[in-house]
């Protein structure tokens, strides 16, 4: 099996192996694992200004939402607030959709 996270998460071009909606849904899904035994567990989500966000994004919060898990969906906001909502809102885990300084396809 490839590997997908590196030091800086899921890195590729937008829409090809392995960031694609189908990828992203079940990593989402698959990421709820972790929270399996809290109450009301929910997971904030922001993302950075690229044209791949939209679809990125409403494959993550489906994959997610399908496994009981709840969304706070923070829109486009920079990467540091994603973590300073995460605590504010209590929420279990922030996740952050950005391919930072890389090339605009790629996320």
């Amino acid at each position: 099996m490839k590997k997908l996270f590196g030091t800086d998460g899921i890195r590729g071009i937008a829409n090809k192996e392995p960031i694609t909606a189908e990828a992203i849904f079940h990593i989402g899904r698959a990421g709820t694992y972790l929270f399996k035994d809290e109450v009301d567990p929910k997971i904030l989500i922001g993302r950075d200004t690229r044209i791949s966000g939209d679809m990125l994004e409403s494959a993550l919060i489906a994959g997610i939402c399908s496994m009981g898990v709840n969304v706070l969906r923070a829109g486009i906001i920079p990467t540091p607030v994603v973590a300073y909502l995460t605590r504010a809102y209590h929420a279990n885990c922030g996740i952050v959709i950005s391919a930072s300084h890389n090339p605009f396809d790629h996320n």
